[in-house]
């Protein structure tokens, strides 16, 4: 930075330097300073603008120069799907990310900006990066290693796009499989959940031993700054509707929802976002019990709270309720101004007091340091090759193999159909999902709702992977919704039918029925009811199979299994064994919802942990 004076307590200071090279010692500068002292440093020199825009979190797309210089923007992000240019490189987004870096450099106090993407499995709203299965699969894994992993993969394909802060991990505890992004939680049982949280000492890096509870901590410029989402009980709304009212007690609350973040925070997360969902009709970005009360004073969590844009029919009781109950950044994509003018009046008017200001700019300061953002503001070009690297798509394969359950394998246990052979004569590939790497992938993925098709991202379909593995002499057949006659004119050994939902996130995904897409439940009609099958569901949640079943000869679910769809191959031809083992309850019908492992009246199709072997050494 250049010299420049600082206005304090309306007295202007002019400093009197000895040669035209010499420049003030700025504490919040030096990187040798305590922590607590760069940030009281820093704090005392802001005016309220440069606070309020500290705490604004806009779009990549307004994102201007000029809006980051003159609004003192604190924070940007990528919405879903939300992209500097079609298939863009890892250098475009770093070429991106630096230059709104230099705009919020180039301010007063230079202090940079933090970038933040929804990176829920993987870095997916990027063309070529690794997309790994969705928590819905992950928790079947059960292991927590393995999560870990793919965090620090994930890190590292972040930053290579020069972004340093991701809206992940979802620790939402699904309790009811109508909810549109249950695909998003990793169990309906919280201690599942709870394990799962070790995905971020993968994205930020293990805190120090000596640590105090409740401070963010990331481990330098490979790692990322993490958020756990959405606080608090999301998972739990009435008949799965998104954003809606969870209805429980407050003990129920803390036993079932809570668990995961007291574990999060415990490992140095450095945000929570609080959810748009009520707790006993009481939304909860309003609710300054659960976030100051327990989050900050209970939990001590010293990171960020933010938010997603307020509600807009009573826009200044939002801002005043949002931010009194203890939020710090608030997203507002495109109308920054109505919420900077808006919460710029309250403090003005003594309806928000400065110190709420304070402690949010404070705690968004924290992180920044923390993050080594004032040290390392900008891209690190060397990174650049991480994106969707060999070892992470080997990491994300072994991921899938792992979240794969054998639901059913025969129609009597004595005649298993899988392992399938490698080599036959003649077999059937069938299904809409069977060749469709959108399908696989899902929701949030390249764009917000995901995309169908071969052409959002590379990676692996499942017939592919198929092809891969089978023996060169077996001759493979891919038809993507055979009728009977079809299925019968030719002498296949055996069909796989890769069949399920179409992509969808948030509220688009809330279900009341749980069916298959169409023409889903024909093709295994079709040709299950002709030759042996084995049919491999793409789903984000359980679905409506009882009715089929008696026709399917082994069932298997393979959930959303993103990029790598060789480890599907890898464990139905028997290279793997079958692992996984249901982290959620699969239903008979849509009437028994919400049906958790431990309700009283627990009647499943399939039981929470159900998971069939197959004894590969045998073959």
């Amino acid at each position: 930075m250049g010299r420049y004076s600082i206005p304090f307590m309306g007295v202007l200071l002019l400093f009197c330097l000895v040669s035209s090279s010499e420049a003030e010692y700025l504490k919040y500068k030096d990187p040798k300073a305590p922590l607590n002292v760069r940030i009281s440093d820093l704090l005392k020199r802001m005016s309220l603008e440069e606070k309020i825009g500290q705490m604004t979190q806009i779009e990549r797309s307004v994102a201007t120069p000029d809006v980051m210089n003159k609004y003192f923007i604190g924070s940007v992000l990528s919405g879903g799907g939300s992209v500097p240019a079609t298939k863009a490189s890892a250098a475009t987004w770093q070429q991106m990310v630096n230059q709104m870096q230099k705009a919020a450099l180039s301010t007063r106090l230079g202090i940079p900006m933090i970038y933040g993407i929804d990176a829920v499995h993987g870095h997916n709203n990027v063309y070529n990066a690794t997309v790994f299965p969705h928590n819905v699969g992950l928790g079947v894994t059960r292991d927590p290693v393995l999560i870990k992993k793919i965090g620090e993969a994930t890190a590292l394909e972040v930053r290579a796009t020069g972004i340093p802060y991701v809206f992940a991990p979802c620790i939402a505890v699904c309790r009811d499989p109508r909810w549109g992004r249950c695909y998003e939680s990793y169990s309906e049982d919280p201690k599942i959940v709870k394990t799962m949280t070790e995905i971020i000492p993968g994205l930020q890096g293990d805190i120090p031993g000596n640590s105090i509870k409740g401070v963010p901590f990331v481990a330098g410029k490979n790692k990322v700054a993490a958020c756990a989402k959405h606080y608090l009980g999301d998972g739990g709304t009435n008949k799965g509707i998104n954003e809606n009212n969870t209805l429980i007690s407050y003990n129920g609350l803390l036993s079932i929802h809570m668990p995961a973040y007291y574990d999060s925070i415990i490992k140095g997360v450095s945000t929570v976002m609080i959810s748009y969902s009520s707790w006993n009709g009481m939304k909860m970005h309003a609710n300054k019990k659960l976030i100051t009360g327990y989050l900050k004073n209970k939990l001590h969590f010293k990171g960020i709270d933010r938010i997603t844009s307020p509600p807009h029919a009573n826009y200044s009781y939002s801002v005043q309720a949002g931010v009194s109950a203890g939020i710090d950044m608030i997203m507002v994509p495109f109308n920054y101004t109505e919420f900077i003018d808006e919460l710029t009046r309250q403090v003005k008017n003594n309806i928000i007091p400065i110190s709420r200001i304070d402690d949010a700019v404070a705690r968004i300061l924290r992180v920044k340091f923390v993050m080594g953002l004032f040290e390392n503001p900008y891209a690190d070009p060397s990174l650049a090759n991480q994106l969707g690297s060999k070892e992470h798509r080997e990491i994300a394969r072994e991921a899938v193999r792992k979240s794969l359950v054998l639901l059913k394998n025969g129609k009597s246990y004595k005649k298993p159909l899988l392992p399938l052979p490698k080599k036959s004569t003649k077999i059937l590939v069938a299904g809409s999902h069977a060749n469709n790497l959108g399908y696989q992938c899902g929701g949030w993925t390249i764009t917000w709702q995901g995309l169908g098709g071969n052409d959002l991202t590379s990676g692996t379909t499942i017939l592919d992977a198929v092809k891969q593995t089978v023996d060169p002499a077996t001759e493979v057949v891919f038809n993507e919704n055979p009728d009977k006659n079809f299925v019968k004119s030719y002498k296949f050994d055996y069909a796989i039918v890769v069949v399920g939902e179409h992509t969808y996130a948030e509220t688009f995904g809330d279900s009341l029925n749980l069916t298959m897409a169409d023409p889903g439940p024909s093709t295994i009609t079709n040709v299950c009811g002709a030759i042996r099958c084995v049919v491999v569901l793409v789903t984000g949640r359980p679905v409506v199979i009882k009715p089929y079943l008696p026709k399917i000869d082994a069932l298997v679910a393979a959930w959303l299994p993103g990029t790598e769809g060789q480890g599907v191959a890898d464990v139905l031809y028997g290279d793997y064994e079958f692992t996984g083992k249901l982290a959620r309850t699969w239903f008979k019908t849509v009437d028994q919802l919400p049906m958790n492992v431990g309700d009283k009246h627990y009647d499943p199709l399939f039981p929470f942990g159900y998971g069939l072997t197959t004894n590969i050494t045998k073959y």
